[in-house]
């Protein structure tokens, strides 16, 4: 497949912004390096390895290649907002179980994954010292060298004093005593995708077609099928996922878990929601330029690949590892219990150039319609008689 072959197969796709001469040029490789896997693998590749290369490939991958993802809007190249960008409260109000966290164990260690382009860090660090308590050594997991120059030059502006204390690796300490925090990372590790056609279930991977990516399916048998499957009712058509890596991945943070807490924030639902009857399409989901789509072959390495996380199977992957469920609840419970709403109350509401954004920014982390009832926070406990306020009013425990 030739440069020009590319460029006019992902033009005709959709009515997307069209990348620029350099985020073409990346795009080009990123295609040919999965033409290859997929030449290599017998023409057909498990959807799960496409989703790992087209986001994690080095250097090319969207996640590894350093582009610019957390935004306000498409005019800042930027393709989605997480809470932590969105307002320093949500930040603010998450160090509050999280210096109860820290107190109960008397630790001072925090891991966090996926920390963008740092402001979770900086925020949390300057709140929790204003809580006293004073968190004095703090590990960011990232791969791509891009983003850990930009999280070490936005700590050193904003939260200079604490920037000592903060490390950058690539891969998870051995053993952990203190908090492990996971914001929308969950639902960027890779899926398997299956489909079930006149009764019978599929795994639907990628070919080749006219130089272009497009889905294929192949049989299961009773032996392969994930138990995950027996989940969906009826014999209607239906597309879904399983989500073995975030699973595993689960399992490998929890297991290095001495004495502490690992907290992930994400959206998605429990076994039952997820593979309802009714959600015959997956929830597999693109992002590009704050617009959302359903194409994973659109822009390769350019745009973000996503999928709901479903926490049952979180939950049991936690479990197997040794650790134990602290709570599990709806973003907007979870922020509420934990003083949202009194922080936005110490704005002073007449300075609307100033309280304004932040309001609307608390009404959209809270708010059923936005962020408050698709996201969830669920923790998970080890080492110590855990408690937390946060969890106090609406857990959801029950329903994993």
């Amino acid at each position: 497949m030739n440069n020009a072959e590319i460029k006019l197969n992902i033009m005709q796709q959709d009515s997307l912004p069209v990348p620029n001469d350099t985020a073409l040029t990346n795009l080009y490789a990123l295609v040919q390096h999965i033409t290859q896997k997929i030449t290599e693998s017998g023409g057909w590749l498990p959807f799960d390895r496409h989703m790992e290369l087209t986001l994690y490939t080095p250097g090319l991958g969207y996640y590894s290649s350093g582009t610019v993802k957390f935004g306000r809007s498409p005019d800042d190249g930027s393709d989605f907002i997480t809470a932590p960008e969105l307002t320093p409260l949500f930040t603010q109000t998450l160090a509050r179980p999280i210096s109860e966290i820290l107190s109960a164990t008397r630790t001072r260690h925090i891991v966090e994954f996926g920390a963008g382009t740092g402001k979770l860090a900086a925020v949390l660090l300057r709140t929790l010292d204003v809580l006293g308590v004073k968190c004095t050594r703090y590990t960011i997991v990232e791969l791509s060298s891009e983003l850990r120059e930009k999280q070490r030059e936005y700590i050193a502006k904003t939260a200079r004093k604490f920037i000592r204390c903060v490390q950058w690796v690539d891969t998870l300490p051995g053993q952990v005593d203190g908090v492990i925090i996971g914001n929308e990372v969950l639902d960027a590790m890779p899926v398997r995708l299956f489909a079930r056609r006149d009764g019978l279930w599929y795994e639907r991977g990628v070919a080749m077609t006219d130089s272009r990516f497009v889905f294929a399916d192949r049989p299961l048998s009773g032996t392969t099928q994930p138990a995950a499957l027996a989940y969906v009712p009826g014999q209607h058509d239906y597309v879904t996922e399983t989500h073995e890596a975030a699973a595993a991945f689960v399992h490998t943070v929890c297991s290095v878990l001495s004495r502490g807490v690992v907290l992930f924030i994400d959206y998605g639902f429990p076994a039952a929601e997820y593979y309802h009857p009714q959600r015959t399409e997956g929830t597999l989901m693109c992002h590009y330029r704050h617009r959302a789509h359903s194409n994973p072959f659109l822009y390769p390495g350019l745009q973000d690949i996503t999928a709901h996380v479903q926490f049952s199977a979180i939950k049991q992957a936690a479990l197997e590892a040794g650790a134990l469920l602290l709570g599990y609840t709806s973003q907007a419970h979870f922020l509420i219990n934990a003083g949202i709403t009194d922080l936005l109350a110490q704005l002073d509401p007449s300075d609307s150039v100033r309280f304004l954004p932040q309001a609307n920014a608390v009404q959209k982390l809270l708010s059923e319609a936005e962020m408050g009832e698709l996201f969830k926070v669920i923790a998970f406990y080890r080492g110590f008689d855990a408690r937390l306020s946060a969890f106090e009013g609406g857990d959801r425990s029950h329903t994993l």
